[in-house]
């Protein structure tokens, strides 16, 4: 680990390299407001993740290259206000180019992420799970050169991982093997070699194979079946529970409001109280329900 490292991103590497010594990886869940990391902070969990997909749902945008850089640093401000956990951010292809790549880089080290994480789709993105449009990978260069210049706009402010959409578009995991190193060399600090396949079995097998230097990073989205244990004795140093805490929230919420229009009341026991709300923000507040 670098001794030079700003004290933001200091806490998230030596994690990441205890990690990977001890088969114990990082769990960050994806956080999209102060009130998901006040409760990601409060169950344990070791980091936040600012997911593109989350931000744009919450917005009420597609998750298709949207979001700009201040969608997601207002999203950082936010859940630091609640806790100190570092702040992983998805900044999907970075808009496609190489100077929209520095301007993320720049407003999110100084919004006070922990790392960035960009990946090689090709731009317009698509969410990795879509069927009703075709990901596609973004040139080897091109992602080359944004990793460099996100390196050489956040220096020593942040972490960067690198994700490659190789196995999501169908390729082998030679390609993406080979892509993982590529972005390694180019600057990454941590290599996510994305898989959509329910067996987990392509996950497991990247892993195995795996012999650069990089940690690895699973988003087990797919293939929950597979829990941070065996994750991380396959290789894994960071997991990342990337969408949970709001599909559950919209679950929960669904459930609770077609009980309400039906009945026209509802059951106290079954919500979090006022106080609870006034405790995100404020810790030493009290409230009467």
């Amino acid at each position: 680990m670098s001794t030079t490292l700003s004290p933001i991103a200091r806490p998230l590497a030596a994690a990441l390299h205890n990690a990977a010594v001890n088969g114990r990886p990082v769990r960050a869940v994806g956080a999209v407001n102060a009130l998901a990391a006040k409760i990601a902070a409060d169950s344990g969990f070791d980091a936040l993740w600012v997911s593109g997909l989350e931000v744009s749902t919450a917005l009420g945008l597609p998750d298709e290259n949207v979001l700009g850089p201040r969608d997601l640093a207002d999203v950082v401000l936010a859940v630091r206000r609640t806790t100190d956990l570092p702040v992983i951010v998805d900044i999907d292809n970075a808009g496609g180019a190489v100077g929209t790549a520095g301007r993320f880089a720049r407003d999110l080290a100084r919004a006070g992420a922990s790392a960035v994480c960009l990946e090689d789709s090709a731009y317009p993105k698509t969410n990795s799970f879509s069927l009703h449009r075709d990901q596609g990978l973004a040139d080897l260069d091109l992602v080359r050169e944004q990793l460099k210049e996100i390196r050489a706009q956040a220096g020593e402010q942040m972490l960067l991982i690198a994700r490659t959409e190789a196995l999501i578009c169908g390729g082998s995991r030679a390609e993406a093997t080979a892509r993982a190193e590529a972005y390694v060399a180019a600057g990454a600090d941590a290599v996510l070699l994305h898989s959509k396949d329910a067996s987990g079995e392509q996950a497991l097998g990247v892993a195995k194979a795996w012999t650069g230097l990089a940690p690895l990073v699973s988003v087990p989205t797919a293939f929950p079946q597979l829990g941070p244990d065996e994750l991380g004795a396959a290789g894994y140093a960071l997991i990342i529970y990337a969408n949970q805490l709001s599909r559950a929230a919209m679950a929960a919420m669904r459930e609770a409001a077609d009980t309400f229009r039906a009945t026209g009341a509802f059951d106290p026991a079954r919500l979090a109280g006022v106080q609870d709300l006034l405790q995100v923000a404020d810790p030493a507040a009290r409230a009467s329900l």
